[in-house]
């Protein structure tokens, strides 16, 4: 879609209200549907197309072909305005949602600009995948891992946040099975989770009642994990160079940690 004074892919409307293009500027984007009266006490900006690199996204207030003023819209050729209409509305509250945008204090109500996550989204190489993993980390975890693992992540710091959230297994396993401090690593998971067999009792976090490779799957489940997130960075210096990639471990370890929490209720039912 080309606009009446835009580049191919961008629409462009004075007053603007699209988000597109590879700026990174934060000059203020209004929706046409801002009153008569308002234009008539400022001049007429000229048009503005401004972009979150790689969130391809705009929105629209006025109805399909001309605005409250008469002035007909980039897009009144479009034979499907009104579906285009409700995506870029859609979209526009997507951002907002999201803190890509905010209001500008010195403005009507109505103008938006990019909020300070928005331009540094903007401006990084990664700032796209490093959004998605933050989103990915949005709700809310485990208690042993709000603290110094989401501040470290935050932080970009993600070698030392999956450090982190697998050294609070470690901890919350070692705590739930009684388990002496000299056992660490894959050899606590091991023998805390040691399957029950043939009448011989096995770890204090198994689960007596689940089926014996049930059982092993969750000692595996638990030794792999400590060995493969854990272990490497206790020893070297590791790469996380994919947010995504840190992100999925952090939810691992949430995951695990809520299994160590189960194993407690389990613990606690068979003592009362």
């Amino acid at each position: 879609m080309t606009g009446r004074d835009g580049p191919a892919g961008a629409v462009t409307y004075p007053p603007p209200a699209i988000i597109t293009g590879p700026s990174t500027s934060s000059a203020p984007v209004a929706c046409p549907s801002e009153t008569a009266n308002r234009s008539r006490r400022r001049p007429r900006q000229a048009p503005v197309s401004v972009r979150a690199d790689g969130l391809a996204a705009a929105a629209s207030c006025g109805s399909a072909g001309t605005d409250p003023l008469g002035l007909p819209q980039a897009f009144q050729d479009e034979p499907d305005s009104e579906v285009l209409l409700d995506r870029l509305s859609d979209a526009w509250a997507w951002l907002e949602a999201h803190a890509l945008l905010s209001q500008v204090p010195s403005q009507s109500e109505n103008f938006r600009q990019l909020s300070l996550d928005g331009r540094d989204l903007a401006k990084d190489p990664q700032g796209v995948t490093r959004f998605e993993a933050r989103q990915r980390l949005s709700g809310p975890l485990h208690p042993a891992l709000e603290d110094t693992v989401r501040t470290n992540f935050d932080l970009g710091d993600y070698e030392t946040a999956c450090f982190a959230a697998m050294k609070a297994v470690e901890v919350a396993v070692r705590d739930a099975s009684g388990l002496d401090n000299s056992l660490v690593g894959v050899k606590l998971m091991r023998v805390a989770f040691a399957p029950h067999q043939n009448g011989k009792a096995g770890g204090p976090l198994a689960d007596a009642g689940a089926e014996g490779g049930e059982q092993e799957a969750a000692s595996a489940l638990f030794a792999g994990a400590i060995g493969a997130y854990k272990n490497p960075a206790s020893h070297r210096t590791v790469d996380f160079d994919d947010p995504i990639e840190a992100a999925e471990i952090i939810h691992f370890a949430d995951l695990l940690l809520r299994q160590v929490e189960r194993a407690k209720d389990r613990q606690a039912a068979t003592t009362t």
